[in-house]
């Protein structure tokens, strides 16, 4: 009989046994599942032996951790983003790495527009102040103005940066409410905009200038990385909200506190950290820690990386990664590969 196939997960973002996995891959799959942030601590031996790595976002892959994977065939992303993967150096060792785009879509566009909306009619500030006191702040603080983000959001324009398939539905969203929407991205088919019904502006510092609200919906790449720093905020409407659903490290996190302290922009709602969690000395740790009666207060929302979160997007993911690994380990069959450019020859 042949050898079964062994699938591979070094930091398991579920609290079950591979329910789902075991179900999608079938009975002749072997599952070694463990919840690690690195790689000392998992088991040698079972590494080596692994056909495939279904890997979340906890763990990364570099060029030591591609060592101590010798018969790996693939690596899966069970999500999108895949900046914690070294693609030169999986490519080089003849691994493919795909990722899982085709989940959690409508809920992260969803959480965009929350974040954009728990701003814009101010929903924390009146939720602390009704708990301190529902009778006597009900009748003095429903007024706008103490809450000097609420606006009406019809007519303003909302600026997308990445028209993929998460700013397209962001986009979409917006049009819902009566937003303008503007988008930018270099890489996008020319006549996606007329497709989507939003109008394309040529550079970022455009869109910046013009928008009332920012939303991030842009990978991660050396390109991107601290694409929103100081010059940026200096550049943007001096009311104007920022909503980062994508990637931390594109957002330079100390600079956005600073500019929200100083009045330059409005307000922003984070989802995503250029550190995960959070070190007890970044800005914004520091920022939600003395929030009361600073600048900060009501215009600064961090949520912990739960714009993909439900219970439908996670079993999405779950069962999406493991299909794509098993895809290409019986068919040879490859989906989503994103490390095609630095792959000459494919482990066999």
């Amino acid at each position: 009989m042949p050898t079964s196939l062994r699938l591979f997960t070094p930091d398991a973002q579920y609290s079950d046994d591979g329910t789902i996995e075991r179900r999608t891959a079938g009975e002749d799959v072997v599952f070694d599942i463990f919840r690690e942030r690195t790689a000392d601590k998992l088991p040698r031996d079972l590494l080596a032996t692994a056909n495939g790595i279904v890997i979340w976002h906890e763990m990364a892959i570099d060029d030591a951790f591609v060592q101590l994977i010798p018969k790996c065939r693939i690596v899966v992303r069970a999500g999108v983003g895949f900046d914690h993967i070294d693609l030169r150096a999986t490519g080089a060792a003849g691994i493919p790495v795909c990722n899982t785009p085709d989940y959690g879509t409508s809920e992260v566009a969803d959480h965009a527009i929350a974040l954009m909306l728990a701003l814009g009619r101010a929903l924390l500030t009146y939720h602390k102040e009704l708990t301190s006191d529902p009778v006597g702040n009900f009748v003095t603080r429903f007024d706008a103005g103490h809450t000097p983000l609420v606006r009406r959001m019809r007519g303003r324009v909302f600026g997308v940066v990445g028209l993929g398939r998460i700013g397209i539905a962001a986009a979409l969203r917006a049009k819902a409410f009566g937003m303008e929407v503007i988008a930018y991205d270099p890489y996008a088919v020319a006549g996606i905009e007329i497709a989507t019904g939003v109008r394309r502006v040529a550079s970022l510092e455009a869109l910046l200038a013009e928008s009332d609200v920012v939303s991030i919906h842009c990978p991660l790449t050396d390109e991107t990385r601290n694409m929103l720093g100081a010059p940026q905020f200096e550049a943007m409407k001096d009311d104007a909200i920022l909503i980062n659903t994508a990637r931390g490290g594109i957002v330079d996190v100390p600079a956005l506190v600073a500019a929200i302290e100083a009045g330059r922009i409005g307000g922003a709602g984070i989802d995503v950290l250029p550190v995960e969690p959070p070190r007890p000395d970044d800005a914004i740790v520091a920022a939600y820690g003395n929030l009361e009666g600073s600048r900060l207060d009501g215009r600064l929302i961090l949520t912990p990386h739960s714009a993909w979160s439900s219970p439908e997007s996670a079993a999405d993911a779950r069962r999406l990664a493991v299909e794509t690994a098993m895809l290409y380990l019986r068919d040879g069959r490859l989906r989503n590969l994103v490390n095609g450019e630095h792959l000459a020859t494919r482990r066999g």
